[in-house]
């Protein structure tokens, strides 16, 4: 026991003093109530937005907070992923909602649509690096997608549910075996993050959901992702996007309730 305490002692020692250093944002400037992006973007807004400082605009993770909630740009993939909800527990956030980009795999989905994902499917071997069975699935806390979902309703936005693919490989458009798993496991889009940030949020006991924002439809040849159909998804959804993440944290803020998983 007197191992363990240690232990635990000595992974927020180190948590403590990597996340500022990753983000350069001092801890007592963090608020409870967190939002992941992967775009710099997304903090300027909300900086511009609330007309508060940006920190880290040198380091790998950038970081703005107003009041209690602060956004940070994680950067893409599954390693960013899992390393910034390894060093959250340094502040104990509340709640986590990350406002990611994913591909759509199902035929009717549309460049702007929202996923509210039930699921993470692990396209990598995360889940065997934090203890946890392939198996298992990667799931988020149901408290927090219901919030989400009743913020997007009272907002007058519809959504999708279902299960997200999580891999590692960013360039795999001209892969047809690739594409033909996507619809075997009959994932309803895929990323580089989701199920990564559901297992190891998990696994250090962090409340976190996602909503995903349908930024390319990859599996057909017109729909793969170029800078200019990006640049029309930013121009057109990614500022409904993020309010409905800072809405959705605020009403939870108001409420006052704890989204505390019973047992992790």
């Amino acid at each position: 026991m007197q191992q363990s305490i240690e232990n635990i002692d000595m992974k927020l020692k180190i948590v403590s003093d990597c996340l500022p250093r990753y983000t350069g944002m001092p801890l007592n400037e963090f608020g409870q109530y967190i939002l992941l992006t992967n775009f710099f973007n997304y903090v300027k807004m909300f900086a511009n937005q609330f007309d508060v400082k940006i920190y880290g605009e040198e380091k790998s993770m950038q970081a703005a907070t107003h009041g209690k909630i602060t956004i940070i740009n994680i950067g893409m993939g599954t390693p960013n992923a899992a390393l910034i909800m390894d060093l959250l527990p340094a502040i104990s956030p509340q709640a986590v909602i990350f406002l990611g980009k994913c591909g759509g795999v199902k035929d009717n989905l549309k460049l702007g649509d929202y996923i509210l994902p039930l699921a993470g499917i692990h396209g990598s071997s995360v889940c065997h690096e934090y203890g946890i069975d392939e198996s298992v699935p990667s799931l988020p806390s149901f408290a927090l997608q219901k919030a989400i979902s009743g913020t997007l309703s009272e907002n007058g936005f519809d959504y999708y549910t279902g299960t997200i693919y999580t891999t590692a490989r960013r360039i795999w458009e001209h892969d047809e075996g690739f594409k033909c798993h996507l619809r075997k496991v009959s994932a309803m889009g895929v990323d580089m993050e989701t199920a990564t940030l559901f297992t190891v949020g998990f696994h250090n006991h962090i409340v976190n959901g996602a909503l995903l924002l349908v930024s390319d439809l990859p599996m057909r040849p017109d729909g793969v992702k170029t800078e200019e159909s990006d640049k029309q998804v930013t121009e057109l959804y990614v500022s409904n996007h993020l309010k409905m993440g800072i809405k959705s944290l605020e009403e939870i803020i108001h409420d006052g309730k704890t989204l505390k998983h019973l047992k992790f």
